[in-house]
């Protein structure tokens, strides 16, 4: 017997698995991390409770599938991407990473786009705007706030490279992340090194991973530490993964030309496939290569969605009992009799990618209980998604169905009001870990059990449910949308 361990390093917790070749989780643990946050919108983490969350969450995967960890041929992992760390030449963090969701890079994200390179182009057909999240606003707030850090990195990179520097000793990027964040592209040249010089920021380049490696091949082996550590052979093939939500559309199945990934967690992200080039004002991307070679990726993204749900377990002392709430929000109308939230709690990713945006709960009354406010934010994530669907539907993507995958699958309610906002089926695949199932299908090909990612997915991932849109809801919800889409231009204004 083979078997696969993967890991899927979050924004609460790392969750290993181990798999075997039919896609089966044999056995699962999470171990969770502090996330300290701050004001201006700031995120960060601790880069060793990453790794002490892989070496714990590991044992205790191997304990629950009791399996001989000997007979682990091959690792992948996705991580959350755009969390940047500054690494010392021995591979320590010199200050906390930059968590994904940190928008502190505005002002830096705002001279990315003002350089008008031709990278841009994967902005919005180039008319951006830039992300305070991505890596290059990041490791300029470094260079400008905190110069000695940056002159005294010898690495800046991610998450997913930390991960493998430490388990490999390899400098090595994905070129998943690198194509998404970096504008780093595989068909021109590689990095951005115009970017680099407009800023006055030539000096990062030689701070990045000099090797890119793509989904699914190998990175190297474990070495002596690493095996030590995780209880593992040192000949386990390291296999290169990438983006949690990127590498969730392998474990969804969503391989093919006009099909569309929603990932759910802390925030959703929407992704498509494309056989050619799309740039669209709203829409990210496309990106080539960094999923599936040869193929393009289409990209949308909503910051804060099961994150504003954990906010509202928050504000009631963590006592909100899930199970109850679904329930009583269920016997509601749509429009939660008057309510509709913003989803921008933490931003706006997409279509508006607007960091200083903020949430909001509009129409309140002395009548609304919490089952109200619970499903009106799952309504106004709703069509945040919905929002999304529409920039890529006007820059000539369209789809006529939605797979699913992610901590939002839990809940049918919810499944069911994106079916009904969006107007859309909703399908759901037998395994809703997507990140960690897109590993296993990386992980078994990587180690030469499949010849090509598509026939990964072919025999490790397999179909679920589906769930269709109502029309009669989603006829009501048509007239919430509209007044849902009102919401931003007037609140932007009050609140500028």
């Amino acid at each position: 017997m083979a078997y696969y361990l993967t890991a899927d390093g979050g924004t609460e917790s790392l969750r290993a698995r181990i798999y075997d070749l039919s896609g089966t989780c044999l056995g699962q643990k999470a171990v969770a991390y502090e996330t300290k946050f701050a004001p201006g919108a700031r995120a960060e983490q601790n880069p060793e409770d990453w790794w002490n969350a892989l070496v714990a969450a590991t044992a205790g995967a191997v304990a629950e599938a009791g399996v001989d960890a000997g007979q682990i041929e091959a690792m992948c992992f996705a991580t959350t991407c755009c969390t940047v760390v500054a690494l010392d030449e021995h591979g320590r963090a010199l200050r906390p990473a930059l968590l994904w969701m940190d928008v502190r890079a505005n002002a830096e994200a705002d001279a990315v786009l003002a350089t008008g390179d031709a990278a841009l182009a994967i902005n919005g057909a180039g008319q951006g705007p830039v992300s305070a999240e991505w890596m290059i606003p990041k490791a300029l707030w470094l260079k400008r706030n905190e110069p000695a850090t940056f002159d005294a990195a010898h690495t800046i990179c991610e998450y997913q490279d930390f991960l493998t520097l430490r388990l490999t000793g390899e400098r090595c990027a994905s070129l998943d992340n690198a194509g998404l964040r970096w504008h780093y592209s595989s068909r021109n040249g590689g990095w951005a090194r115009g970017i680099l010089q407009k800023l006055a920021l030539e000096a990062l380049e030689a701070k990045w991973p000099a090797r890119v490696v793509p989904p699914g091949e190998v990175v190297g082996t474990l070495t002596p530490h690493a095996a030590h550590a995780l209880g593992l052979r040192q000949s386990v093939k390291v296999v290169q993964g990438g983006a949690d939500a990127l590498i969730g559309m392998i474990g969804l199945g969503v391989a093919q030309p006009g099909q569309l990934a929603l990932i759910t967690g802390s925030s959703h992200l929407q992704f498509g496939v494309t056989e050619a080039p799309l740039h669209a004002p709203g829409v990210w991307g496309a990106y080539p290569d960094i999923v599936y070679p040869g193929r393009w990726i289409v990209e949308g993204g909503q910051t804060s969605t099961g994150s504003i749900i954990n906010w509202l377990r928050r504000l009631t002392g963590g006592t909100l009992d899930l199970a109850e709430m679904n329930r009583l929000a269920e016997a509601l109308e749509p429009g939660c009799d008057g309510l509709i939230v913003q989803d921008h709690f933490q931003g706006n990713r997409t279509p508006y990618t607007d960091p200083l945006s903020r949430g909001a709960i509009v129409g309140l009354t002395l009548a609304h209980e919490p089952q109200h406010i619970f499903r009106a934010i799952m309504e106004g994530i709703g069509f945040g998604t919905r929002a999304i669907l529409d920039a890529f539907r006007a820059g000539g993507y369209n789809s006529t169905e939605i797979t699913v995958g992610g901590g939002a699958t839990a809940s049918r309610l919810w499944m069911q009001i994106h079916a009904d906002t969006a107007g859309l089926p909703v399908r759901i695949p037998a395994s809703a870990d997507a990140p960690s199932t897109g590993s296993a299908v990386l992980a078994a090909h990587g180690a030469g059990r499949f010849a090509t990612i598509d026939d990964g997915i072919a025999a490790m991932v397999r179909p679920g449910t589906s769930i269709d849109p109502r029309p009669r809801e989603v006829a009501l919800y048509e007239d919430i949308y509209q007044r849902y889409k009102a919401l931003y231009p007037a609140l932007k204004g009050a609140l500028a």
